[in-house]
């Protein structure tokens, strides 16, 4: 994946057929530095002026994260969010559960054990998926963008 100006993801393309509305969604998430929900991502095209159907917004995203080409995370509630992923690399996230606030985090030693733990018991071609959830420091202090946040805050975690 390669980096566009101002340090996001460039837009990739997405996979299976072409079509100006998946390009549309995959605009979209090119604009935005926070997860979203794909209703949250469909309000956005609709307020745009894109004609996209929720259903294409979900399949898009779909093949948008079996293609490694965004970051996929569930809410408390259990909604699935999505971000472009900021590097192609292998890579973890530390998860605020007030704002909702997400930093990719290389782990190698979450690598190791995995591979270590994963060879112990018999198993190959590994994968994995690690989110460390907890408060931000601008939260935890009171500051933070979730710092009394109702039901706007997007609260991630167990």
């Amino acid at each position: 994946m390669t980096t566009a100006p101002g340090g996001g993801a460039s837009t990739a393309p997405v996979r299976g057929r072409s079509t100006r509305q998946r390009a549309a969604v995959a605009a979209a998430l090119d604009e935005v530095d926070e997860f979203r929900s794909a209703q949250e991502l469909h309000d956005m095209l609709k307020h745009r002026g894109d004609s996209v159907g929720l259903t294409t917004v979900y399949r898009t995203l779909q093949s948008l994260a079996d293609a490694g080409d965004v970051d996929v995370l569930r809410t408390n509630d259990g909604e699935s969010v999505y971000r472009r992923c900021s590097t192609g690399d292998h890579h973890h996230h530390l998860v605020c559960r007030v704002c909702g606030k997400a930093v990719e985090v290389e782990g190698p030693a979450v690598e190791q054990w995995a591979e270590t733990i994963a060879a112990e018991h018999g198993f190959v071609a590994v994968a994995h998926t690690v989110e460390v959830f907890g408060t931000c420091a601008e939260c935890a202090s009171g500051n933070g963008p979730g710092a009394g946040a109702g039901p706007s805050a997007p609260p991630v975690g167990t």
